[in-house]
């Protein structure tokens, strides 16, 4: 039996990544895995900001699924509960706090490390990838000593890609070492422009995008740091890696910034690559981050989970052509979100419908004929009403 390693990228867009088509050289590490691993190149999250999409990730089952949430729900099946209860060792390493154990995400797991607890400022707001490279490999060290040690399942999550983009100059030179920001300079770009949304200078929106890339950069150092640790540790010849994100980054494509409660590719297009499981290549079957517990199930050999919404990704043949799902509230014009602000979408192949349900609007696009979703279809396609028809029955669930 293999073990199974999760990592998340907290904002990676898919389209950063060279093995998705990007020139700019922003992830050599991870493109150099990319023909050793099954690329999935239609992969699809849940919802467009963590709130919204871990609850796919970490437990196959949809945002709103019980109203609006206020933490980990008692009903939702967390991926660390049934692999404790099969005697997989499970271990957590990651520093975002929408995913802490103040909110109820540590539940069965053997080792869970949030970094709520550790001093953090507001320009970095988060515990660093080599932070969390340090402290994981401590515990693999420790835990792989006994030669006959236990399989386990592992996750951990960088947040270094994640706004509010204050880069060190070691990887802002990896990137485009022309570029003279200071710091004061990077975090006023994040109060006054990002923060606000305020799109209305383009030059400054660049500016951001830069900041971002080289952010992608340096989060690929500290991806090839952990295989490097894990290969010398002889982990990574006995793991199947999964290496996904929870959203990605708007730099206006729709009018906005960061990633709020829309449903577009750019921020719910998700990376999704799968290594060391024995088979390589692109797969364009239509997926879902709800398929990543039920996949990791599987690749221990265990039982379904009744009540996990995904289906294993492995083996690719058996999974099935189906429509993905995701939902959003509006997080920003109230404390804690606003679930009468509610977004849904729904993609069949390439097309995707969306609505706004307190709006009662629709859009919908053709993605191989508008794949930057301008062209709103939804009022002259044919596939209209089928669409809204598979998509309806998920809309406000919670109040029926």
């Amino acid at each position: 039996m293999k073990n199974v390693i999760l990592l998340t990228i907290d904002a990676l867009r898919k389209d950063a990544l060279g093995c998705y088509g990007n020139k700019k050289g922003l992830s050599p590490f991870i493109d150099s895995l990319a023909d050793k691993c099954i690329k999935f190149t239609r992969g699809q999250a849940s919802g467009p900001y963590t709130q919204a999409s871990f609850p796919g990730i970490l437990t196959s089952s949809y945002f709103l699924d019980y109203g609006q949430p206020k933490g980990l729900s008692p009903q939702r099946t967390l991926i660390s509960e049934p692999l404790s209860k099969a005697g997989i060792v499970t271990a957590a390493f990651h520093s975002n706090p929408y995913i802490s154990a103040f909110l109820g995400w540590d539940r069965s797991w053997d080792v869970f490390y949030d970094s709520m607890e550790e001093e953090v400022g507001d320009r970095i707001p988060y515990v660093t990838g080599n932070v969390i490279n340090s402290k994981l490999t401590e515990w693999l060290s420790s835990f792989t000593k006994e030669e006959a040690y236990k399989p386990f399942f592992l996750w951990f999550h960088y947040m270094d890609v994640h706004e509010p983009y204050m880069p060190e100059r070691k990887y802002v030179d990896m990137v485009d070492p022309s570029l003279t920001i200071s710091q004061d300079e990077a975090y006023s770009l994040f109060k006054d422009t990002l923060l606000k949304r305020d799109v209305s200078d383009v030059s400054k929106v660049e500016l951001l995008k830069k900041l971002y890339e080289i952010h992608v950069r340096e989060v690929d150092t500290y991806t090839e740091e952990i295989f490097a640790s894990m290969e010398k540790l002889g982990v990574l010849k006995d793991s199947v890696v999964i290496i996904t994100n929870d959203h990605g980054d708007e730099f206006n494509e729709h009018g906005g910034l960061s990633h709020d409660d829309k449903m577009y590719s750019e921020l719910i297009d998700i990376p999704l690559l799968i290594y060391g499981a024995g088979t390589t290549g692109a797969c364009d079957k239509l997926v879902s981050n709800v398929d990543i517990p039920p996949t990791i199930i599987s690749l221990f050999g265990l039982e379904p989970v009744e009540e996990f919404k995904g289906h294993p990704l492995l083996p690719i043949e058996n999974y099935p052509r189906r429509g993905c799902f995701g939902e959003a509230i509006d997080q920003r014009s109230k404390r804690g979100g606003d679930i009468e602000k509610d977004s849904y979408f729904y993609r069949e192949e390439d097309l995707k419908i969306i609505y706004r349900a307190n709006l009662d609007r629709w859009e919908m696009y053709d993605l191989k004929e508008d794949p930057q979703e301008l062209n709103n279809i939804v009022d002259i396609s044919p596939a209209a009403e089928n669409l809204k028809s598979k998509l309806k029955p998920r809309v406000r669930i919670w109040l029926s």
